[in-house]
C-alpha cells in the first residue's frame, strides 16, 4: 500500500508542463504573427484578395483595411459579423457565429464554475498539488463527500445554459434560414427551384409521365444518364488542348530567347509581320531549329516511342476530337443515351419545388427517395447518381462498418500518445524504469507538447478518407459530402482525440496501482481520470496559441502560392487559374475540431473547470484568425445553406452526456449516493430535452413551410415605397443588432430581453432585414442555353477551350493564332512576354480571354 500511496502522492508535472508547453508556442505564434503583420502590407493578393479582386463582384467584395502594422485592428474590428452573411454565404456566417457561440459558453462556464468549484476543490482535503488541487480529485471522498452537491447543483445550472444555448440558436437558424432561402436572392435560382429524385423506377424514367406526376408546374426535367464515352472524349480533348498551349508557349520563350541573346551581341531588333500565305511555323523557324522544337513521344509516360512534333501532332489530334465531342454533346442533348436512374425536376417557383420534397412521390419502398432539393449544378457527384437503391444500402452500411473499424484501428496509436501524455507514471513499472533518469525538461517537453503535435500529424489524413467514404457511400453533392464528413469525422474527433486519450491518460496513471490492489479501481479512477484533463490543457495551448497563429498568418499557405504562381506556372491560364482562385474552407473537417474542443470543456466543466479558461482563450482566438481570413482572405467553395450550423449545434449534447455519465461515474467510484441520484434524474431530463428539441425542429431544418412562402409572395407584391421602406427598416435593424422589436413603452429592449427571448427578437421579420437585397438580378436571371443546360452532365456543356498564349516582339503569336485558329479557338491578347522572358499580364483592370462569369445556380 505504501508504494500505491507514494504512486498517487508524486507531483504532478503538469504546471511545469504548462510552462514548457506554453513558452515554444507563444514563441512560434509570436513569430507567426509577426510574419502575417509584416507580409499583408506589401502582399495583399495573398493576404486581402477579397479587398479587390477581379474575380468577385462588387458586393462580395470586403473593405479595404489601412496598411500599417497595427493600425488596421480597429477597422477591422468595426466591421460587423453580418458582413459575410451578406458579401459571402450563410455557412461562412454561421461558421464564424458557432465559434462565438462557443467562447460565450465557454466564457459564461468559467462565471459559474470558477466562484463556486475553485474554493471547493482547493479545500477539498484531498491532497493534491498544484494544478490538481482545482480539480475533482481534491475532494477526500471520506471525509468531506458531501461537496460532491456543489459539483451536481453547479452542473445542473452549466448544462442548463448549454442546452438553451443550443435552443435558442436553433430558432434563430430556422428563421434565418427560412429568410434566406425564401428571399428573392435565393427562392428565384435554378437549384431552389429543383428536385433531385434518386432510385427513380425505369417506368418513371419518361418526361411526359414525370410532367403526370408533378403537374403543370415542372419547368424542365433531366434525366440523368451514361456519359462515360463521352467523358472520356472531353478529358482526351481537354488534355491535348491543354498540351497544345503549353507547347504553343515554350515555343514563343525559345525564340525569345534566342532574339534576346542576339540582341545583346549586337544584332537588330526587328519585328516582322507574317504574311497572310506564309508558311505555319515560318517565323518561329528563324529562332528555333526544327530540332528544338516541343517535342514529345507516344510511348507510355512519354519516355518510349515514336517522337513527334508536339504542336503539329496537337493540332492533328484536336481536328479528330473536337468535332468527336461535339457529336456526342448534340446526340446527349438529343437524348440519345442510356438512361439511369436519377431526374432533376425543375419547378416555376420554389413553392412547388417545396411540395414535390415535402410529398411521398412513389408507392414502393425505397424509390424515387431520398430526394433532395437546392443542390447546384456544381456540386452534384456524379458517378453516385448511378447507385441503385439496394446499392445505396449496402454501401451505407459497408462505410459504418469501414469508419467504424478505423475508429477502432486508430485507437492504438492514439492510444500511445495518450500514454506518452503521462509517461512519468510508467517509471514503476520494471522495465520501464528507465524513465525516471530522463531530465525533467526534456521528460515536460515529452508529456507536454510532443503528443499535441503527434496527434495533429496522426488527423491530418482523415477527413480525405471521410469524403471518400461519403461518395462511395452515395451521397450525391458535395455539400452532403461535407455535412456526412462533419458527422464522420466529429465521431472520429470525440473517440479517437478525447474519449481514448482521456482514458489511456487516466488508465496509464493509474494501471501500476491498481495491479498492485485491485481493490481500489474506483478510487484510484475518481483521483485520476480528472489528473488526465492536464495533456488537453496543453492541447488548448497549442491548439489555441500555435494553430490560431498558423491559420491567420498561412505562411506554408504563402510559400506555396508564390512557388507555384512565379515558378511553376508556365502558362498564362496557370498563373491567371492560381491568382484568380481563392482558397475554400472544408467544412466537414474545419467544423468537428472546434466542435470537439467545445466538447472536452464541456465534459471537464464539473470536473477540471480551469479548461474552460484554456477553451475560452483558444477559441477566441480561432475566432479572430478565421474572422479575418472568411472576411479578406477565403471564399465559399461548398455552400450547405447552413445546415452545418444546426449539426454542430447538436454536436454538442455529445458533450453534456458524456459530462454526465462521467460525473456518475465519478459519484459512483466515490460512493456519494445522494449526488448520483441527482446527476441521474438531471441525465434523464436532458435526454427528454434532447427527443423533444429533435421532434420540433429537426422538419424546419430541412424544409421550408408553405405558410412563410405565401407571406413572402404576398410581399412581393408590395409597392416599390414599401420597399424602400423595408431597406430603411434593414439598415437600422443591422444597426440594432438585428432586431427592431420595442417594448410596450416604446424603448428597445435590452440585451437580456433580446437573449432570453430569441422567438420574439431573433424571429422571422427580424432575420428577413438582414438579406441581401441589392443585385439580385445578378443572382437570379439566367440566359435561355444557362437554364436549358443547367443540370446536364459536365461533359455535355464542356465547351472547346480557347487557347491563351502571350504576345511576343518577334509576331510568332500571332502567326500561332493565325496557324492553330484554324482546329481551336486561340488568343495572344492579353499576356506579353517581357525582355526578361517572362509572362506578364495585367491582374486587376482587364479581364483576360479564359474569364468565365461565374452563374449562381
Amino acid at each position: 500500500m505504501s508504494e500505491q500511496g507514494s504512486a498517487r502522492d508524486a507531483p504532478p508535472p503538469s504546471a511545469a508542463n504548462l510552462y514548457l508547453t506554453l513558452a515554444p508556442v507563444a514563441l512560434t505564434a509570436a513569430v507567426y504573427l509577426s510574419i502575417f503583420l509584416v507580409l499583408r502590407k506589401s502582399h495583399r493578393r495573398f493576404y486581402a484578395p477579397r479587398t479587390y479582386l477581379g474575380s468577385l463582384r462588387e458586393s462580395e467584395r470586403s473593405p479595404a483595411l489601412p496598411t500599417g502594422l497595427l493600425n488596421w485592428f480597429g477597422a477591422f474590428w468595426k466591421i460587423s459579423d453580418y458582413h459575410p452573411l451578406q458579401h459571402q454565404s450563410l455557412d461562412a456566417y454561421l461558421f464564424l457565429r458557432f465559434l462565438k457561440i462557443l467562447v460565450v459558453i465557454c466564457f459564461v462556464g468559467c462565471c459559474i464554475t470558477w466562484p463556486v468549484l475553485f474554493p471547493v476543490n482547493i479545500t477539498g482535503g484531498g491532497g493534491e498539488i498544484e494544478l490538481n488541487k482545482l480539480s475533482y480529485s481534491n475532494v477526500d471522498q471520506k471525509t468531506q463527500s458531501n461537496r460532491y452537491y456543489a459539483h451536481v447543483f453547479v452542473a445542473w445550472i452549466y448544462y442548463g445554459f448549454v442546452m438553451f444555448m443550443i435552443v435558442r440558436e436553433s430558432i434563430l437558424y430556422v428563421n434565418l434560414r427560412q429568410a434566406f432561402l425564401l428571399s428573392p436572392m435565393y427562392s428565384n435560382r435554378i437549384s431552389s427551384r429543383t428536385v433531385l429524385f434518386v432510385s427513380v423506377p425505369d417506368n418513371y424514367l419518361d418526361k411526359v409521365r414525370l410532367r403526370k406526376v408533378f403537374g403543370d408546374s415542372v419547368k424542365n426535367i433531366w434525366i440523368a444518364g451514361e456519359t462515360k464515352e463521352l467523358d472520356d472524349l472531353v478529358k482526351e480533348r481537354d488534355k491535348v488542348a491543354i498540351k497544345l498551349e503549353k507547347a504553343e508557349v515554350k515555343l514563343l520563350k525559345l525564340a525569345n530567347a534566342e532574339r534576346l541573346k542576339a540582341v545583346k551581341k549586337g544584332a537588330a531588333d526587328e519585328r516582322v509581320v507574317a504574311p497572310a500565305d506564309a508558311e505555319p511555323g515560318s517565323l518561329a523557324a528563324r529562332w528555333v531549329p526544327p530540332k528544338k522544337r516541343p517535342s514529345h513521344r507516344l510511348g507510355p509516360l512519354g519516355l518510349v516511342g515514336k517522337k513527334v512534333d508536339t504542336i503539329t501532332w496537337c493540332r492533328t489530334e484536336l481536328e479528330r476530337l473536337i468535332p468527336a465531342v461535339n457529336k456526342g454533346q448534340d446526340a446527349y442533348r438529343e437524348g440519345n443515351y442510356k438512361k439511369i436512374n436519377s431526374v432533376f425536376v425543375e419547378f416555376t417557383n420554389q413553392a412547388d419545388a417545396e411540395s414535390a420534397y415535402q410529398v411521398l412521390a412513389h408507392h414502393q419502398a425505397l424509390q424515387m427517395t431520398p430526394k433532395y432539393i437546392g443542390i447546384t449544378p456544381g456540386e452534384v457527384v456524379w458517378s453516385a447518381l448511378k447507385v441503385s437503391w439496394w446499392q445505396r444500402v449496402i454501401r451505407r452500411f459497408a462505410v459504418i462498418g469501414f469508419i467504424s473499424a478505423l475508429i477502432i484501428f486508430w485507437a492504438i496509436p492514439v492510444g500511445v500518445v495518450g500514454i506518452i501524455s503521462n509517461v512519468k507514471s510508467l517509471e514503476n513499472i520494471f522495465f520501464l524504469s528507465w524513465i525516471s533518469k530522463i531530465p525533467t525538461v526534456i521528460l515536460g517537453f515529452v508529456e507536454g507538447l510532443l503528443p499535441s503535435v503527434l496527434m495533429a500529424v496522426l488527423l491530418s489524413l482523415v477527413p480525405i478518407v471521410m469524403r471518400l467514404c461519403a461518395k462511395l457511400a452515395g451521397e450525391p453533392s458535395l455539400s452532403r459530402v461535407e455535412l456526412f464528413t462533419q458527422n464522420a469525422y466529429f465521431a472520429f474527433q470525440v473517440i479517437q482525440v478525447f474519449l481514448i486519450t482521456t482514458l489511456t491518460s487516466a488508465a496509464s496513471s493509474a494501471g501500476y496501482s491498481i495491479f498492485k490492489d485491485p481493490a481500489s479501481v474506483t478510487s484510484l479512477l475518481a483521483k485520476n481520470l480528472p489528473r488526465a484533463s492536464n495533456f488537453y490543457i496543453s492541447y488548448f495551448i497549442v491548439q489555441g496559441l500555435g494553430i490560431a497563429a498558423s491559420v491567420l498568418s498561412q505562411v506554408v499557405g504563402f510559400v506555396i502560392f508564390n512557388l507555384i504562381y512565379k515558378f511553376l506556372s508556365g502558362t498564362p491560364r496557370a498563373m491567371y487559374t492560381k491568382w484568380a482562385n481563392l482558397s475554400a474552407i472544408s467544412w466537414g473537417s474545419v467544423l468537428p475540431v472546434y466542435t470537439n474542443i467545445a466538447v472536452i470543456s464541456i465534459t471537464y466543466a464539473g470536473i477540471a473547470p480551469l479548461m474552460l479558461g484554456f477553451a475560452t482563450i483558444g477559441i477566441s482566438l480561432f475566432y479572430l484568425a478565421w474572422r479575418y481570413n472568411i472576411f479578406f482572405v477565403t471564399d465559399t467553395g461548398v455552400d450547405t445553406r447552413g445546415l452545418i450550423y444546426p449539426r454542430a449545434l447538436k454536436q454538442l449534447f455529445a458533450g453534456i452526456y458524456i459530462a454526465e455519465l462521467s460525473m456518475v461515474g465519478l459519484f459512483g467510484a466515490s460512493v456519494a449516493i445522494g449526488p448520483l441520484v441527482l446527476m441521474i434524474i438531471f441525465l434523464i431530463f436532458t435526454i427528454l430535452l434532447h427527443l423533444t428539441i429533435n421532434s420540433a425542429i429537426d422538419p424546419l431544418l430541412y424544409n421550408l413551410p408553405r405558410t412563410m412562402a405565401e407571406e413572402e409572395l404576398a410581399r412581393s407584391k408590395i409597392g416599390q415605397s414599401i420597399e424602400n421602406g423595408d431597406k430603411e427598416a434593414h439598415q437600422a435593424g443591422n444597426t440594432s443588432n438585428g432586431s427592431s422589436h420595442a417594448t410596450a413603452k416604446g424603448k428597445k429592449p435590452g440585451f437580456l430581453v433580446k437573449f432570453f427571448k430569441p422567438w420574439q427578437h431573433c424571429d422571422y421579420e427580424t432575420m428577413r432585414k438582414l438579406v441581401p437585397t441589392e443585385g439580385v438580378d445578378a443572382f437570379t436571371v439566367y440566359a435561355d442555353e444557362v437554364e436549358r443546360d443547367a443540370y446536364y452532365p459536365p461533359s455535355v456543356t464542356s465547351a472547346t477551350p480557347i487557347l491563351w498564349i502571350p504576345e511576343d516582339p518577334m509576331g510568332i503569336s500571332k502567326q500561332e493564332v493565325q496557324d492553330t485558329g484554324k482546329v481551336i479557338p486561340i488568343t495572344d491578347e492579353g499576356c506579353t512576354l517581357t525582355d526578361k522572358n517572362k509572362l506578364e499580364w495585367d491582374t486587376e483592370s482587364v479581364r483576360p480571354p479564359v474569364w468565365e462569369e461565374k452563374i449562381y445556380y
